[in-house]
């Protein structure tokens, strides 16, 4: 019996000691989970075991987390080269995040940020909207990020919020995440980062490819965000800066079909303004009709085949017929939005009957004739008359001041000169009734000094250009019967 036993012992002794399996597996392709049952005798637990041993050779180089609980409870079982490999990830268990998805696919979104319950798993990041257990299907979940591939990298230009780091996957799709404790996003950023590298390794090298493109782009080696702990780290490679770039949410969408459509519309709107037709073409083809009010008064008159414009016409044989016994005619003011919409009729060349009931008002045509000749470009009298006929009210004798404004007015153009002589004889008339309508010589010229005549440049006193402008035409209403020859018409 003892020499039984030394043989034993000896036996035992070259023997390998025998591998307790761990009590839980996880195998990561098929995702099942295995228990092994433990056998009696040391020779089962040896044949049970002898294929799970790890060969120095085949041992991957990776750090290994000396977190105990991680080494206890999450072995990962690898299968790779024919082997099966037992590996240690670090894997984080579900915890609260605020997460933003700004872009899919390249993409962008409307950035919005949501507290969800993210689960890291060995190649994905699970987020759902209620915490899950351990025990619980992921049944609910409302987002998957696969890491494989993908850049990790914090930023301070996506967001205002602090300890913001963003992930972005190989289609191009990117997503913040955010913690108020910068220790928790520094621990989900390192464990991420970790998980990515890893899982991209074990596909041989996943590489990242340029959204609604062939272009594969560098891996996140070459980022200058892959190995910065810190999101206030400063980039000091002017290179790793332009390559950072090519990962943001403004360059993914700028593909190569995009900046072509860009400049297809471009050069159609270059060639839709070159070849856009003239404004005279579209004023003789009358899709852009000339107006009255703001217009020329010559050029107005060279269209209308006239030396006076009709509207001034139809508006003076208006008043004649109703408005010479008014109260107030020309000095009250008509309903300002009466007015404007007979300025509109007018500018449309649309029929007007100043008879009709809606004009009945002899105070809207006079206010819209005082509005036309204010919005004339340049006054009834030209700017180049304005000093030489405030020279000319300066002089004493009435006979050579009647002769010196005589004179002056029929060196103004034909349309000015025909103009003029309608409705100053026109305001005599209605000076002829001033014991009826209260409008006196006086009144008269202050409504329409500044009405027919001002200054190109302001530059000298305005209330002394005033009282020149009130007394030319006050002057000219008096002797208008001499400067116009009205008593040989």
């Amino acid at each position: 019996m003892a020499g039984t036993r030394t043989t034993n012992l000896q036996t035992a002794a070259k023997q390998p000691p025998p591998i307790q399996p761990p009590q839980r597996s996880t195998v990561v392709q098929g995702a099942v989970q295995m228990r092994i049952k433990s056998s009696q005798s040391s020779g089962d637990r040896l044949s049970q075991s002898k294929s799970m041993v790890l060969q120095e050779s085949d041992v991957p180089q990776k750090p290994i987390s000396r977190h105990r609980r991680n080494q206890s409870q999450h072995n990962v079982l690898v299968a790779g080269g024919g082997a099966d490999v037992f590996e240690t990830l670090v894997e984080l268990k579900g915890e609260h995040m605020n997460m933003a998805k700004i872009s899919e696919s390249g993409k962008k979104q409307r950035k919005n940020w949501t507290l969800m319950w993210s689960v890291l798993t060995s190649d994905q990041l699970l987020f759902y909207k209620e915490r899950q257990e351990t025990s619980q299907k992921p049944a609910s979940k409302t987002d998957v990020v696969q890491l494989c591939g993908a850049v990790i990298e914090w930023t301070t230009e996506k967001s205002s919020r602090k300890n913001v780091f963003q992930i972005t996957t190989n289609r191009g799709s990117e997503y913040l995440l955010q913690a108020d404790n910068y220790s928790t996003a520094s621990k989900w950023y390192d464990t991420i980062r970790k998980t990515i590298d890893s899982s991209t390794k074990a596909d041989g090298g996943f590489s990242l490819r340029r959204s609604n493109s062939t272009e594969c782009l560098p891996r996140h080696s070459s980022l200058p965000g892959y190995r910065s702990a810190s999101p206030n780290a400063k980039q000091r490679n002017p290179v790793h800066r332009r390559s950072i770039n090519m990962f943001s949410s403004s360059k993914l969408k700028h593909s190569t079909s995009d900046s072509a459509d860009k400049n297809g519309v471009k050069n159609r709107l270059k060639k839709f303004i070159t070849r856009r037709p003239s404004m005279k073409t579209l004023q003789e083809k009358g899709l852009i009709k000339d107006r009255v009010f703001g217009c020329h008064l010559s050029t107005l008159c060279e269209r209308e085949g006239t030396t006076v414009p009709r509207f001034v016409q139809i508006c003076l044989d208006a008043v004649d017929k109703r408005g010479l016994e008014v109260d107030g005619i020309y000095r009250v003011s008509g309903n300002l939005a009466t007015i404007q919409k007979l300025r509109f009729i007018i500018d449309q060349e649309e029929d007007l009957d100043l008879d009709h009931s809606q004009w009945e008002d002899i105070h809207v045509v006079t206010g819209a004739l005082k509005m036309f000749f204010r919005e004339l470009p340049e006054p009834l009298f030209p700017f180049k008359f304005f000093q030489p006929f405030v020279e000319v009210i300066k002089i004493k004798e009435s006979k050579h001041k009647v002769h010196a404004v005589k004179k002056l007015i029929q060196e103004l153009p034909k349309p000015n000169q025909e103009t003029m002589k309608l409705l100053f004889s026109h305001l005599h008339r209605v000076l002829a009734f001033s014991r009826k309508n209260l409008m006196s010589t006086q009144g008269i010229g202050i409504v329409f000094g500044p009405t027919l005549m001002w200054p190109e440049l302001d530059a000298g006193n305005m209330a002394v250009n005033m009282v020149y402008q009130n007394q030319i035409v006050e002057f000219i209403l008096i002797e208008s019967r001499q400067i116009f020859n009205l008593d040989g018409k």
